[in-house]
C-alpha cells in the first residue's frame, strides 16, 4: 500500500502509550491499532484532527505516500 501510517514513531518521539493516546483522542484501543499497523482502509478527518493535537504534530507526520515500484 502507497500510504504508510508513521503513527507508531510519532507516538514513541512523544514517549506516549497506545492506552493513553487512546483515552486522549477518545478511539477504541482496537480501532487506534489498527491505524497503528497500517491496517485501517480510512481515517475520518476529526480523528486525524485529535490525533495531531494530542500527539503535537502535523497529519503529514503520521501519514506518507510511498511511490510502488
Amino acid at each position: 500500500m502507497p500510504i504508510i501510517v508513521n503513527l507508531d514513531v510519532m507516538m514513541a518521539k512523544r514517549k506516549m502509550s497506545l492506552n493513553e493516546l487512546s483515552e486522549k483522542v477518545e478511539l477504541t484501543l482496537s480501532n487506534l491499532s489498527i491505524l497503528k499497523t497500517g491496517k485501517a482502509k480510512a481515517i475520518r478527518f476529526s480523528t486525524l484532527e485529535a490525533i495531531c493535537q494530542a500527539l503535537d504534530c502535523q497529519p503529514g507526520d503520521i501519514l506518507e505516500y510511498v511511490e510502488n515500484k
